[in-house]
């Protein structure tokens, strides 16, 4: 007869309450005011990708050499690079990043000779379809663009 008076009056569920209750202090919650206030972040946070170019000229220091791609274990770095007939040396043609699909894990910066290559700490990566996570270079050059919002 004690189980069913238990079931009754729910017993387990107001004890479970109390301890819950007991736990909370509204004085410790802390409330972002996102988007309005920028969260901080850690150092070594790692987000979106960035192709870095020369300050001087402009020119990525991307030498073409294939080794992000090689190192990435989910092969979600695409590229392809010529040979400049004038300089003799390799150029990048082109560039894709797969975001959907990248853990974050940095060995493509690790591998880069050029530092060409950097994660940084941009953390606002939504898009509204499959096709908008996948950057070609001159997004990676450029950048995310998030939008902020006026209050």
């Amino acid at each position: 007869m004690g189980k069913l008076l238990k079931k009754i009056f729910l017993v387990d569920l107001f004890q479970g309450l109390r301890v819950t209750f007991r736990s909370q202090n509204p004085r410790s919650i802390v409330t972002e005011q996102y988007p309005a206030e920028r969260p901080r972040i850690a150092e070594r946070y790692r987000g979106a990708p960035r192709m870095n170019t020369n300050p001087e000229t402009g020119e990525s220091l991307c030498i073409g050499c294939n080794l992000c791609a090689l190192a990435c274990p989910e092969s979600l770095i695409v590229m392809t690079s010529e040979r400049n007939e004038k300089t003799k040396r390799k150029e990048l043609a082109t560039y894709t990043f797969d975001l959907s699909r990248c853990m974050f894990c940095g060995l493509c910066e690790d591998a880069c000779p050029t530092d060409a290559l950097e994660l940084t700490q941009d953390f606002e990566l939504a898009t509204y379809t499959r096709e908008g996570q996948i950057w070609d270079r001159k997004m990676l050059e450029e950048g995310p663009r998030p939008t902020r919002y006026k209050w």
